[in-house]
């Protein structure tokens, strides 16, 4: 408890405070800019930090983390260009929302989903760190690669109309991640000698692509769906308190999902929406109204998005292994500071590693707080004329692609993907599962490839590890009642 109070004490000190706060706006504005990441966003920030003490770096850091997570949800629910990987998701619902006049109500669910779910990571992250590091280390390539596999079927989920379309989605998908280096053996695989693409095809421009060039090409030709009026006072956008507490039950197991996801390295945040989403579909009474402007559909992703954060930073703090891109780079910065993450840093820097917790807290109370402020000028993003807004957007999405590697290659393979995304629109393919299985497709022909590597080739030992064994059967499960389901539905439209 002392050790607590110290922490805290030390992370409300005017510099770590001030350095909090320009974390906090600087995470959420890199997060709601098209083609503009958290992860970039902490790599710029990155050498600012060498000369800082080592509570004031980990301060403006942390804000990064905790703002982004969090951003990441204005773009995606206002013009349907998800800021993270995460918001993906969240698009699913908060953009149909946005349509109905409701973008204020689709920003405050998200904005208090995702503080609530960083507040339960917190306090896993601050009173059961080392039993869930220790569970985390359960978790190898086997367990790993059963885990992404179940992601990878959830794609079905999002099959609004044709499951085979979703499918055919999905395989492109898988596809395009096996472009690039083998991950084992470093071979070139459908590179065609372009020295580019040897790093395989980067998930952001491709998300840029797929999401951002459809809306900007349907907006110019004036095809855009029109935003009905809506009241820009604050209580009219806030969520109401009645409206949060519906929400309880989708904010706690999605909470719990995104913790758990966050333990885990090489998963991500997109891993964490995608499972938390499909768990509040599926326990909905009724499911056939998300993807239409649910909002839980809203709040599942967010919330799970933001309990990654706390969880993502267990491993890393007492393992000294990031869960994913954001704490790796944090996990160099501690390096930087001459602070070896791992157990003997609890025991010979207690204060400063609740330092960090306590600037984790401050990070979610100061998000929540600019991000509710900033609402009222969010949703007017919606006024914005059509013939100044889409070309705004197409610079940032340049930008963006463009900033990645430097490349103009990155901006081709953006307006690329944009044109094929827009035609997968056109015949009513979901953009999707192309989109989710090029980012899981990689983490999970690695995992899968190092567990036959370690069995000498024998699949048998998927089944033979218990977790594993129990992410196969949940795949399974899920894909028999998907396809019972749709059955059904084609049974009863028939006899219609």
């Amino acid at each position: 408890m002392d050790l607590l109070v110290e922490g805290i004490v030390q992370a409300l000190a005017w510099k770590p405070l001030l350095f909090a706060v320009l974390g906090s706006f600087m995470g959420i504005i890199f997060a709601a800019i098209p083609g503009l990441t958290v992860s970039m966003g902490i790599i710029l920030l990155l050498p600012f930090t060498f000369h800082m003490a080592s509570v004031t770096s980990m301060s403006l850091l942390v804000g990064v983390f905790v703002g982004g997570m969090t951003g990441g949800s204005i773009s995606a629910i206002l013009i349907n260009i998800p800021g993270n990987p995460a918001a993906i998701v969240t698009s699913l619902d908060g953009h149909p929302l946005a349509r109905k006049g409701r973008a204020g109500v689709a920003l405050g669910v998200a904005f208090f989903s995702s503080f609530l779910g960083g507040l339960f990571s917190l306090v896993c992250l601050v009173t059961i760190a080392p039993q869930l590091a220790d569970f985390a280390l359960k978790f190898g390539a086997p367990e790993l690669a059963s885990l992404v596999l179940l992601g990878l079927c959830l794609i079905c989920g999002f099959a609004q109309t044709s499951m085979s379309k979703a499918l055919i989605s999905g395989i492109l998908g898988l596809s395009f991640a096996t472009v690039g280096m083998d991950p084992i053996d470093s071979i070139p695989r459908f590179t065609f000698s372009v020295v580019q693409i040897q790093q395989g095809v980067s998930f952001l421009p491709v998300m840029i692509g797929l999401f951002a060039v459809p809306e900007i090409i349907s907006g110019m030709r004036g095809s855009a769906v029109s935003l009905p009026d809506f009241s820009t006072r604050l209580r009219d956008l806030l969520p109401s308190p009645g409206t949060l507490a519906g929400l309880w039950k989708t904010l706690a197991q999605s909470s719990l999902i995104g913790t758990t996801i966050g333990l885990l390295p090489g998963t991500g945040s997109a891993v964490a929406a995608v499972l938390s989403y499909n768990t509040a579909q599926r326990r909905s009474p009724e499911p056939e109204s998300f993807g239409k402007g649910k909002l839980e559909g809203v709040s599942a992703p967010e919330a799970a998005n933001s309990a990654m954060t706390g969880g993502a930073m267990i491993p890393m703090l007492t393992l000294g292994i990031p869960g994913d891109p954001v704490t790796a780079v944090m996990l160099g910065a501690l390096t930087i500071q001459g602070l070896a993450p791992g157990p003997l840093l609890f025991e010979s820097h207690g204060g400063f590693v609740f330092s960090i917790f306590g600037s984790f807290f401050i990070a979610l109370f100061l998000t929540i707080i600019i991000a509710l402020l900033g609402i009222r000028l969010f949703v007017q993003v919606l006024r914005v004329p059509p013939g100044l807004l889409f070309p705004s957007i197409a610079v940032f999405c340049v930008i963006g692609a463009f900033a990645l590697q430097n490349s103009f290659f990155d901006v081709f393979l953006m307006i690329g993907f944009g044109l094929l995304g827009y035609f997968m629109q056109k015949f009513d393919y979901p953009i999707m599962p192309l989109l989710l299985a090029i980012i899981l497709g990689p983490v999970f022909e690695k995992n899968a490839r190092m567990s036959l590597i370690l069995s000498d080739g024998d699949p048998g030992i998927f089944f033979r590890k218990p977790i594993s064994l129990t992410f196969l059967a949940l795949a399974l499960v899920y894909l028999i009642s998907v396809f019972l389901k749709r059955t059904s539905f084609w049974r009863e439209r028939s006899r219609a």
